[in-house]
């Protein structure tokens, strides 16, 4: 199933062609195993982090279920199709995404990403497991943090996901419409085109982390933690290095992977609309963006969903190797930098799959989300 072929080797921003790679080459074949099918448009497929080996498969239209030792449990665990955004046949919004709070196990609090019904505004929102049943939420639980206003019905962005600094990032798109008519992602001043950053444990609603880059507010929205961006379709850390890996789909001839080494002090402007991946899209160029470190043009595909890095055990070849994908053709790629400092990316194999999302276990073992239906493990072949 695996083919290596070297596409794209990026230092700084650039476009390299990469004649000698220095990086040791995944060595084994891989396949897909399927885990369970079954589900109408799922979205994230996430592990409880406890011992019961639960898992949180989150489905669009607003429903999640728990799979559990080989079963999907017949009640779900959460619907609340009443206040998501009813689907049309082709649709970015809805429940987009999940996290589970730090001390989930204890307090049973989670988080969700959704567009309202009323009038499609992004709604961050805290639940909570219900009292007498840990496999079922409690909808009248809801309380929610911040709500953001979404001029057009698209670029939603909807991931959620703690960091290991314990503050909860969101990603945002750029509102809408093509082009970024409204130029959000060049204005840290709106939530859009971000990637916000707060802190939900400390106080109600949330408080604003005292190292955010525009946390007086004066240059920027005190949530902002950076910018430039046109629809961030997933982010992830690095479980063991805490890097930050960040897929941004493109606007109509380029998919990018932008990568924030742990410890980077926020307010990074990732380019959009200036820039479309490295390549210049609109306006007058500017200085200090951070360009992409992987790209492709659409000969190649047409969405990009951002993946994770393996860390298990099952494919130690693959140990420290960022795996993303594209939504429209169900390629999988993976990046890596090399010792001299060369990001290298490469074709894993393909799939016919509509890849909707990546998923990581506790063990960092990595799965592959179809949007018609089916999750499927990553192993050996």
């Amino acid at each position: 199933m695996r083919r290596i072929v070297l596409v794209i080797g990026l230092l700084l921003g650039l476009a390299l062609t990469v004649e000698r790679s220095v990086l040791a080459q995944p060595t084994n074949d891989y396949t897909l195993e399927a885990v369970v099918t079954g589900f109408q448009r799922p979205i994230e497929f996430i592990q409880a982090p406890d011992d019961t080996g639960r898992f949180f498969v989150v489905e669009q239209r607003g429903v999640i279920h728990i799979f559990q030792d080989g079963e999907v449990l017949s009640t779900p665990f959460l619907n609340i199709m009443d206040r998501v955004t009813v689907l049309n046949n082709y649709d970015e919004r809805g429940l987009l995404g999940m996290a589970l709070h730090p001390d989930f196990t204890e307090n049973g609090y989670f988080y969700l990403n959704y567009t309202r019904q009323k009038d499609s505004a992004t709604i961050i929102a805290r639940y909570q497991v219900s009292d007498d049943d840990p496999n079922v939420a409690d909808p009248d639980s809801e309380y929610v943090l911040l709500t953001v206003a979404q001029p057009y019905d698209n670029h939603n962005g909807g991931q959620l996901a703690f960091g290991p600094d314990g503050y909860l990032y969101i990603g945002l798109g750029d509102g809408g419409s093509a082009g970024d008519p409204l130029n959000n992602g060049q204005n840290p001043r709106t939530l859009l085109g971000s990637i916000l950053r707060i802190d939900p444990v400390s106080r109600e609603p949330y408080t604003i982390p005292e190292d955010n880059p525009f946390v007086d507010g004066v240059d920027g929205a005190p949530e902002v933690w950076a910018y430039g961006l046109r629809n961030p379709w997933r982010f992830s850390f690095d479980i063991e290095t805490n890097d930050l890996y960040i897929a941004d789909v493109g606007q109509n001839k380029y998919e990018e992977i932008n990568f924030v080494e742990a410890g980077t002090a926020g307010g990074l402007n990732f380019g959009w609309n200036v820039y479309e991946a490295s390549h210049p899209y609109r306006g007058d160029l500017i200085g200090g963006a951070t360009m992409p470190v992987a790209e492709y043009d659409h000969s190649k595909g047409c969405s990009v969903t951002g993946g994770y890095v393996y860390r298990g055990e099952t494919m130690p070849d693959l140990d420290g190797y960022y795996l993303y994908g594209d939504y429209c053709q169900g390629t999988v790629w993976w990046l890596k930098r090399n010792e001299e400092g060369r990001w290298e990316t490469a074709l894993l194999f393909d799939t016919d799959m509509q890849i909707s999302a990546f998923a990581q276990d506790l063990s960092g073992e990595i799965y592959i989300l179809d949007y018609r239906g089916g999750i499927y493990q990553i192993v050996p072949e």
